[in-house]
């Protein structure tokens, strides 16, 4: 390990794909600062997990994580975990679309009306599809098997990767809306019916209500940290991959695994503990502006709505 920065900086295996979305995003964020009044703790926060991503994902940080399990355990809590929730405490959707020219935003606009449009946001922002995606993502790249073929493959790979950063920013867009949960309209005639709707059909203006954005890391922290304690704890070598195409650090494969296993047990539970603190925060600071739904209280909380307008 014993490289200059520049070698450090120096792309292992160059992707001019991941260059044209970086170059875009910051484009769009930057134009987008311009236009708006951002304020120097967003742009920090937007900046530092963009750094991150690109840091991760497209320097010689990528040649050590292909021959060092818990390297790439780390690279992984930096994708799924960290850089996304960090990019997503900017709330940078409004400032990039304010960074798009006009004719960018019309053309984005006559495509969220179109059927397929509409079908995307949908289950791209479906409160229990992407939660279950988020776990399916980090549990499915490591069973033994499938971490054999997408290490040895550039191009699951590089799917593998660009899967965990998606789902990463699509969660925590979940979990850190701060806007107020109006829940949705219920049409099933059926109490089996209703209460199904009440789990699925997205509220507005944000999709899961306070106490849903609260209890959805604890769920999907708990399988991660099995998963890092079964590895972390294993008497066998259950990734052989690392000692075939050789380690780049002279550890044993159970200093290997045991490291990779800690990082998704107690990090990687961090990061989420932190993002349930912040869904806290949102759920405390709406209840003292009266802006919760109760079942009970509607007309209060109609009301409320139309003295807070």
């Amino acid at each position: 390990m014993n490289l200059t920065l520049a070698q450090w900086l120096r792309p292992w295996e160059f992707s001019p794909t991941l260059i044209i979305c970086f170059l875009l995003s910051a484009f769009l964020f930057f134009r987008g600062c311009r236009t708006k009044r951002i304020n120097v703790s967003r742009q920090v926060l937007f900046w530092s997990g963009w750094l991150l991503l690109y840091l991760s994902m497209h320097t010689h940080v990528d040649y050590y994580a292909e021959r060092v399990f818990f390297i790439h355990r780390a690279q992984h809590l930096v994708l799924h975990h960290l850089a996304p929730l960090l990019i997503m405490l900017s709330y940078p959707g409004q400032v990039m679309r304010a960074g798009m020219t006009r004719g960018m935003r019309l053309r984005l606009q006559q495509f969220n009306q179109t059927a397929f449009g509409q079908a995307l946001i949908y289950w791209l922002t479906h409160k229990l599809f992407i939660p279950f995606l988020f776990v399916f993502l980090v549990i499915i790249w490591l069973f033994p098997t499938v971490q054999f073929y997408s290490m040895l493959n550039v191009n699951i790979y590089r799917f593998m990767n660009w899967s965990v950063v998606v789902s990463g920013l699509l969660y925590w867009n979940l979990i850190l809306d701060r806007r107020p949960y109006h829940p949705p309209l219920l049409t099933a005639k059926t109490d089996l019916g209703r209460w199904w709707q009440r789990r699925t059909l997205p509220g507005s203006a944000a999709v899961m209500s306070p106490l849903e954005r609260v209890l959805s890391p604890v769920f999907t922290m708990a399988p991660q940290i099995v998963a890092g304690a079964l590895i972390a704890f294993s008497s066998t070598d259950l990734y052989p991959l690392f000692e075939i195409c050789g380690r780049a650090l002279p550890i044993t494969a159970a200093q290997d695994q045991g490291w990779g296993g800690l990082i998704m047990w107690v990090p990687a539970g961090a990061v989420e503990t932190f993002g349930i603190l912040v869904a806290a925060m949102t759920w405390w600071r709406l209840h003292a502006q009266g802006r919760i739904y109760h079942t009970k209280d509607t007309r209060f909380y109609a009301a409320r709505q139309v003295k807070l307008a």
